[in-house]
Formats: C-alpha cells, structure tokens, sequence
C-alpha cells in the first residue's frame, strides 16, 4: 500500500563544479560526495577509491593488544581456545574469521555459539561450565559478552581466561564492563580508535590481524596471513552489510573489498552459499548479501542451530557445504512461511486494539507461541509499515523473549534502559535490542516503554523520511551517469542509495499494474522531449492519479535495466508528488 514520504532535498552546493573538475566526474557526483560531507579532494579520491592501506591501526582498539598476546601465548602453548559466538550473521562471520586465523598460525580452537531459543543471546554460565569441562583454557568472545557480567565470573572463579571482543552497548555510564581478562570494544571511552562503528566481524577481523602480528613479532605479517586476511575481508563484508553498521570510513573498505572477493573466495562455504542462491558468476553487491545471502545464514539460527552456518564456514568439506547450504535455503523457505503468518497475527493484533493511528508513538506486541528466531524480523516489517519503535514478544508460559527495532531519532538501548526494572535482560543499540520478560510483567513493560517513546517520537518522526541528494533533469539520466553513480557503491546504511528529485515531469503513457497482485505501477514519464521508463513498487492504489499529462514530481534511483540481452535505462521511483498535494 502506498504511504506517501516527508521529503528532503538537498540544497545545490557551490562547491561541486570546481571538486567534479578535480576529480573529472559529473557535478552531480560531486554534489553527492558534498552532501556526505566528503568536501576536500584527498577524501573524495580516497571514497572513490577505497584502499585496504586506509585501515586503522588494530593496537588502537581499546584492550586489543592484550587480547591478541594472550591469544598467540594460547596458540604457542598449544593451549585449547573455543570462541563463543552469537547467532546471528554477524556472530557466525566473526567465529569463523577467528577460527581460520588460529588454525592457520597452528593454534588449538574450538567454536560455540549458543542456541537461539533455548539458550537466548550472549553468554549463559552454563555454556561456560560446559566449555571449561570440556578443556577449554582460553575462551574469546565474538559479537557479544559487554554486559555479561554474571556468565564471565565462572571462567574467572575456574581459572580459565576469558576475553569478551564486542561492539554492542555497555550498561552504565561510565561502563560497568565484564570482569575478565581483557575486553575488545571499538568504543570504549578514551579510545583513540577511528571506527568506533566496527561490527562483531569487523572487532575479529581486527584480533585476527594483530595476532597474527604477534605471531611473527613483526607489524607485517606472513604472506600466507596476509593472503588470509584478504581473503577474509568476504566474511568481514557479510558481517558488515548483515548488522547495517554504517558504511563509512573502514567499514566502507572492508565491505568494498569483501564483495569484490565473494566471488574469488577460496573458502568452501562461501562458494557453497552463493552457489545455492543461484549467484555463481554474477557481480554481489550489499543488495545480495543483506537480501540474499544473510538471510540464508540467519534462518539456521532462528529455526534451528547456527552452528550448523559456522560449520559450513569453517570445518566443512566441500560436499558437506552443499549439503549445508542446501539446508540453509530449506530453513529460509520455511522462516519465510513463519514470518508471514506472524506478520499478519501482529498487524491483526494493532487493529483489533487500535494502536495504528498516532496517539501511538510505539507498538509493543506479545503473543504465545510466536517464534523467537523470526519476531526480529516481522518487527522491521511493522516498522516499515508504522514508523514508530516496535517491540515483538514471543510469550512461553510465564516468561518471553523479545526482539525490537526503532527508528532514526529513538535510540532502544537507552529506551530499554530506562524500562530495565520490568525486564529480566536486554540489551543491543540504537536501532536494535533484544530482551528477557516475564510474562505478567508484559503490560507494565509496554506502558513504560509508549510512555517514554510518547516523549521521544515527534509529529515528523512517524512519516517515512526520504533524503534526496539533488533535483536533476531527465535528460542527465544516462547510462554513463547511472556508471558514475555506482563507484559511491557499496550502499546501505550511512551510505545511502543516491534518490533523485525529478521537478516538472508529467505522465506520458497510461500506467499499467504489474506484478502477481498488480502491487506495482510500470508507467512512463516525460519532461521537455525526454521521456523514460519508470517501476514503482506498492504504489498499484496510485494508478487512477497517474492518468496521462498528469503533472508529477518523483523522487527516484536511477538503474539500468537489463532485459532480453538489452540494457536501458529505468527510474525506480520511491514517492510521487502531485500539484496540490
């Protein structure tokens, strides 16, 4: 269905004639470049031409130095080190990236990663007792562990080291930080550190690098580790775009990278991966990996046992991998199925208690017997189709397990903080959280939760936001342009798609439904003598508005269109305008 967007285009800026001459590209790029704050010629250069030499320095995280001399002492003293991962893609990634990097410098290592649903997130006491029993003398935490202050304190009271590597909030300010050997955090309060947007993977790909280091007592490591880590730029990428961190500064180089090494990647389970979602041969951008491939990852870890994705990536012959792979894609049909009938006992559950209009600055839903694996997901949907913070719980007899996602401006950690007297645990970051409730305390959670986001979320906040770089004429829309376009690429969060505004236009051709419900428009539009195809996707209601000399403005991403062996040129349009409102 058709929302209409509050719009906001950005000013032309004077300086992109003399930086597009520069750097011998359009304005417009310039003005993109401009709009992202890129103002200087060094910087311009260095977007458009990531480097792996612009990776920050790894001794300038906070605790990581300590961290990777205790980990190669673990591996020269053969001691047994296991990673306790998180389920998720970013979790599998960031096990599997330190997983390869002690094997290949001869270390002992182990992987655990907890289950979704009978074991919920992070680190549990019980896992440890397990590990340590089953020899572990060294354990390293991956994409988790910053607020488990009670699970580390049984490595502690066993004598066993545990580093706990994360990139998610702390509770307390300053921090209240886990009691153990060393923590790894990107952000950590006096850090000097540049990035403090690393993910999960993009923290181990950071360990992986400065043990190896350490190993060879040197800053540059073997040339076999050098290879490694290029190669393991893929599994940072995947991490990277699946945990929507923005793609900015070495984020943006390390998903740069990694999706130019998809494809060449020697690893087993990468090729068993992109070989199952049918995209062997085909050039990946962040648009594969966050609709394609993460979710196949995922659903293993929300309907059934992640350690099956970090088997693939790791121990798994190539048959095996397959095998796995096959099963992953299995899973994600049947987590597909889940979401949609969730999706729908939500949206039902709005309606029937009239939470939809806007004295509702936030949604917080529960129901017995939703699955836990899938609730994170139908919360985005909601999101999308509300835009205001939603809160799923999955309710199992006296206790639930919830997952939410906000919106720009509603930051959940500090949210879930101020409601932590109503939760068991929480925890996760502005735009995503997880939490532990007990059942008769749901009403009292989701009071105090409205109640703060009904002080947060403004009139403007609950209409979807589009940001538009600049207006443009169809007759800039080119082919070579739509080129140029795509070396701002990779694109996703903190590097959005370029969406232009298209002034004056009017419709050329009677719009056509297409789609297997007629959801989305095909229409062509015309400005001066220049006339161009366009999609609208869930815009079918706007078709008796887009009759023929309707005068329309458009905010749109340009594409190329590749059909039948031919390329064309095509807008994608996000929102219309009308005259008149």
């Amino acid at each position: 269905m058709y929302r209409p967007k509050r719009w906001q285009i950005n000013p032309a800026q004077p300086a992109a004639a003399e930086l597009a001459a520069r750097l011998k590209t359009s304005p417009l790029i310039a003005q993109i470049l401009l709009n992202r704050g890129i103002s200087n010629y060094d910087d311009a250069q260095a977007f458009l031409k990531p480097s792996l030499l612009m990776l920050a320095d790894p001794s300038l995280i906070p605790g990581l130095s300590a961290a990777a001399a205790r980990v190669a002492k673990a591996i020269r003293d053969r001691e047994k080190i296991v990673i306790y991962g998180d389920y998720d893609v970013d979790g599998i990634t960031a096990t599997s990236i330190l997983w390869h990097a002690i094997t290949l410098l001869g270390g002992s290592v182990a992987t655990y990663i907890p289950h979704r649903i009978d074991e919920g997130y992070g680190l549990n006491p019980e896992a440890i007792g397990q590990i340590i029993d089953e020899g572990a003398r060294l354990i390293v935490t991956v994409d988790c562990g910053i607020t488990a202050m009670e699970p580390v304190k049984v490595a502690r009271e066993r004598g066993v080291d545990l580093i706990v590597t994360d990139h998610h909030d702390w509770h307390g300010e300053p921090p209240l930080l886990p009691d153990c050997f060393g923590v790894v955090h990107p952000r950590l309060p006096g850090t000097k550190y540049p990035n403090g947007n690393l993910c999960g993977a993009g923290v181990a790909f950071k360990l992986a690098w400065a043990i190896g280091q350490n190993i060879s007592g040197a800053a540059r490591v073997s040339e076999s580790f050098r290879e490694f880590l290029v190669e393991a730029t893929a599994l940072a990428a995947l991490g990277t775009i699946a945990d929507v961190v923005p793609l900015v500064g070495e984020n943006r180089v390390l998903a740069h990278f990694g999706l130019g090494g998809l494809q060449q990647s020697k690893l087993t389970g990468i090729r068993a991966l992109i070989e199952s979602a049918n995209l062997t041969g085909k050039n990946l951008d962040s648009y594969h990996v966050g609709f394609l491939l993460a979710p196949r990852l995922n659903a293993c870890g929300r309907l059934g046992h992640a350690n099956l994705a970090v088997e693939m990536m790791t121990t798994a012959s190539e048959e095996r991998a397959k095998e796995i792979a096959v099963y992953l894609e299995g899973q994600n049909q049947d987590r597909q199925g889940v979401e949609k009938l969730i999706l729908e006992q939500a949206l039902a559950q709005v309606e029937s208690n009239g939470w939809g209009d806007n004295r509702n600055r936030a949604l917080v839903l529960a129901a017995e017997g939703w699955h836990a694996g899938v609730i994170g997901i139908v919360a985005s949907r909601i999101v999308e189709r509300f835009c205001r913070p939603v809160v799923m719980i999955s309710l199992n007899g006296d206790s639930g397990q919830g997952s939410a996602r906000s919106i720009a401006g509603f930051h959940l950690a500090h949210a879930m903080e101020s409601c932590s007297s109503h939760l068991v645990s929480y925890g996760g970051h502005e735009m995503a959280a997880g939490l532990k409730i007990q059942a008769d305390r749901v009403e009292d959670f989701r009071r105090a939760f409205c109640e703060i986001a009904a002080g947060n979320v403004t009139d403007e906040m609950l209409v979807p936001q589009l940001r538009l770089e600049s207006t443009a004429d169809l007759s800039q829309i080119t082919a070579p342009l739509v080129k140029e376009l795509q070396r701002l690429a990779p694109f996703g969060h903190g590097n959005r798609k370029p969406l232009l505004c298209i002034d004056a236009a009017t419709v050329a051709t009677p719009p056509r439904r297409v789609g297997k419900t007629g959801d989305h428009l095909q229409l062509t539009v015309k400005q001066d003598r220049q006339m161009i195809r366009c999609i609208a996707f869930q815009c079918g209601d706007l078709i008796d508005r887009l009759s023929p000399n309707t005068a329309v403005r458009l905010a749109v991403e340009p594409c190329i269109n590749e059909f039948n062996g031919r390329s064309s040129v095509e807008l994608e349009v996000k929102d219309f305008q009308f005259a008149g409102g």
